[in-house]
C-alpha cells in the first residue's frame, strides 16, 4: 500500500507538470542533446558514487568493521540497486546492513556506521550549499538566499546538538530520545579527532560535487545557457527535497523542484524537465553494477529483514 501511495504521487505529479511542459519539446531537447556531454554526465555520477563507497568505507574501519574497498563499493551499489531500481520492502541502507551481517558483524554496529554515513553526507551538501549561497549572492532571489541559508544552518545547527546530546544523560532513559544519545556518543567516539570530521566533510563535499557537476553537464548538452554558480546553490536543495519519501526514488519530486527553482534564473521548463528526468535515468544507469553484484552474491531474503528488525529491537532492549 505505501508503494503504490508513492506510485500515485509520482504519477500525479508527472501528470501536472505535463499540463504545462510540452512533451514534444521535451523529447526534441533530448534527442538533439550533445551525445559526450551525456557520457560525461553518466562517469560524473559514476565518480560521484565511487567517492561514497570510500566515505563508507572509511566511516566502518574507523567502526572496525575489516572488509576490503571492493566489498564496501559492490555493497554500496547493490544498496543504489534496491534505492532506484527495486523499491520495496527492503530498502538500500537494509540491503547493506544485512549483508554485512551475513559478514559476521553486528547489525547494530552496521546501522550506526551507516547513519554516520549519511549524516556525514547530508552535512557536507549543506555545507556546500551554504559555501555557494554566499559565494554567489545575487544570483537567485533575495527571498530564496535567506531561504537556503536558514535550511542550511539549521542543518548544521542540528549536527551540533547531537553531537553535545550525549551531555544530556537523563535523554538516556526516555524511549525515543534514548537512540539520539547512543548515536551521539558514537558520533563523538568516532569524530574524537575534529581533523577526521573535517576530512570526511571534505569527502561528502567532492561526493555532491560530481553530482552537481553531472547534472550541469547535462544541462550544457541541452543547451541550457546557466552557470555553474546556478546549480550549485539550486541542486543541493533539490537533493534534501527528493530524501522525503513520498515518491518512488524521489521521481517527479525531483522534477517538480528542479522546475521550480531553476525557473527563477529564466530556464526553459521543458528543458529543466529533461535534465532532471534524464537525470533520473543516469541514476538508475549507475545503479545497474549493483545487479550484477547482487547476482553473484548470496542474496537477501524478507526472511533476513525481518529478522534485522527483530535483532535492532532486541539489541536496543537489552541495552536498556
Amino acid at each position: 500500500m505505501k508503494n503504490l501511495l508513492k506510485l500515485i504521487i509520482t504519477i500525479a505529479i508527472f501528470v501536472f507538470l505535463f499540463q504545462y511542459i510540452d512533451v514534444a519539446q521535451v523529447f526534441d531537447i533530448v534527442i538533439n542533446a550533445n551525445v559526450l556531454l551525456l557520457i560525461s554526465a553518466v562517469l560524473l555520477q559514476f565518480t560521484s558514487t565511487y567517492f561514497a563507497a570510500y566515505r563508507w568505507r572509511l566511516i566502518m574501519q574507523k567502526l572496525v568493521f575489516d572488509e576490503k574497498l571492493s566489498f564496501y563499493i559492490k555493497s554500496y551499489f547493490k544498496g543504489l540497486l534496491f534505492s532506484q531500481v527495486l523499491p520495496g520492502s527492503i530498502g538500500g541502507d537494509a540491503a547493506r546492513i544485512i549483508e554485512l551481517k551475513q559478514n559476521d558483524y553486528s547489525a547494530k554496529e552496521a546501522f550506526y556506521g551507516i547513519f554516520v554515513d549519511r549524516v556525514i553526507g547530508l552535512l557536507g551538501l549543506l555545507i556546500l550549499n551554504l559555501i555557494a549561497n554566499l559565494l554567489f549572492y545575487g544570483t537567485f532571489p533575495k527571498w530564496l538566499f535567506q531561504l537556503i541559508n536558514l535550511i542550511t544552518l539549521s542543518g548544521i545547527g542540528g549536527f551540533i546538538v547531537l553531537m553535545n546530546i550525549k551531555h544530556i544523560h537523563f535523554l538516556g532513559r526516555f524511549k525515543g530520545l534514548d537512540l539520539f544519545y547512543r548515536l551521539s556518543h558514537r558520533l563523538n567516539e568516532l569524530y574524537a579527532s575534529k581533523k577526521l570530521l573535517a576530512y570526511h566533510l571534505v569527502i561528502s563535499m567532492t561526493v555532491h560535487l560530481f553530482s552537481v557537476l553531472a547534472i550541469y553537464s547535462l544541462a550544457v548538452s541541452f543547451g541550457v545557457d546557466l552557470s555553474l554558480q546556478v546549480f550549485l546553490i539550486a541542486v543541493p536543495p533539490i537533493f534534501l527535497l527528493t530524501i522525503v519519501p513520498i515518491s518512488l526514488a524521489g521521481w517527479g519530486v525531483r522534477e517538480s523542484a528542479m522546475v521550480g527553482i531553476l525557473m527563477l534564473v529564466g530556464a526553459s521548463e521543458a528543458s529543466i524537465l529533461s535534465i532532471s528526468i534524464i537525470y533520473g535515468l543516469i541514476l538508475i544507469i549507475t545503479a545497474l553494477p549493483g545487479a550484477y553484484f547482487w547476482t553473484t552474491s548470496k542474496k537477501i531474503t524478507s526472511t533476513e529483514l525481518n529478522n534485522l528488525e527483530e535483532t535492532l529491537s532486541k539489541d536496543e532492549n537489552n541495552e536498556r
